[in-house]
C-alpha cells in the first residue's frame, strides 16, 4: 500500500477521520457509564439526607445549589421541625482546593462556635465581613457567602416562605429527587 502524500486535503480529511473515531469511542464510554454515575449520584444523595438528618425521623432535608466562586456546587441540608439546621453535606463542588474546598468542615467545626452552623436557626446566616455572626473561611469569603447562601435558600423553602427558591424538599423517605439551581453572580476574586 502506498502512503498518502502529505497535503492539505489529507491532513484535513485525516483529522476528520480521527476525530469522528474519537467523538464516537467516548459516546460509547459516555453511554455505557451514565447509569452506573446516576446510581452513584443517587447513592451519595440518599447517604447525604441520612448524614443531614442524623437520625432526626421528624426532620426535613432540602437540596440546594449555588453559583460559588469555582462553579456550581450543591449542598443538602437537614432542618429540624423549628428550622435549627441538623447538618449539611456538601454534594459537589469545584471550589478552589485549599481554599474554598474547606466549607465541607468548616461550617460544622463544633469548637468553634463562630463559624459553626449547626443548631443555628437557618435563614439570615451571614459572614462576619457582612455584618452576620458567621467566620468566613480565611480567603475564601466568596465561597462562604455562596455557601450560606444556599443554607439561606433551603431553610427559605423548608418555612416555605419563597414560593420559587428552586430547592428540592426531600423528606426522608421520598425516592426521586429533582435537582435544580439558584443561580448568584460570579465576584472576580476571593476576598
Amino acid at each position: 500500500m502506498e502512503k498518502l502524500q502529505s497535503s492539505f486535503k489529507n491532513m484535513v480529511l485525516s483529522l476528520v477521520i480521527i476525530s469522528m473515531v474519537a467523538a464516537g469511542l467516548l459516546a460509547g464510554v459516555y453511554i455505557l457509564t451514565l447509569e452506573n454515575i446516576n446510581a452513584q449520584k443517587k447513592a451519595k444523595q440518599e447517604a447525604a439526607k441520612l448524614a443531614v438528618l442524623a437520625g432526626h425521623e421528624d426532620g426535613v432535608a432540602i437540596e440546594t445549589s449555588v453559583d460559588g466562586f469555582g462553579g456550581t456546587f450543591r449542598v443538602m441540608v437537614g432542618f429540624d421541625p423549628e428550622g435549627n439546621i441538623l447538618g449539611y453535606e456538601i454534594l459537589e463542588h469545584q471550589e478552589t482546593p485549599g481554599l474554598g474546598s474547606h466549607m465541607v468542615h468548616w461550617f460544622k467545626n463544633a469548637e468553634k462556635p463562630n463559624q459553626n452552623i449547626i443548631g443555628r436557626q437557618g435563614g439570615n446566616l451571614q459572614v462576619s465581613k457582612d455584618g452576620g455572626e458567621i467566620d468566613a473561611i480565611t480567603a475564601a469569603t466568596i465561597s462562604s457567602r455562596a455557601f450560606l447562601k444556599a443554607v439561606n435558600q433551603a431553610y427559605a423553602e423548608f418555612k416555605g416562605t419563597e414560593a420559587n427558591t428552586g430547592a428540592s424538599q426531600l423528606q426522608p423517605k421520598e425516592e426521586e429527587v429533582e435537582e435544580v439551581v439558584i443561580t448568584e453572580e460570579k465576584e472576580a476574586s476571593h476576598e
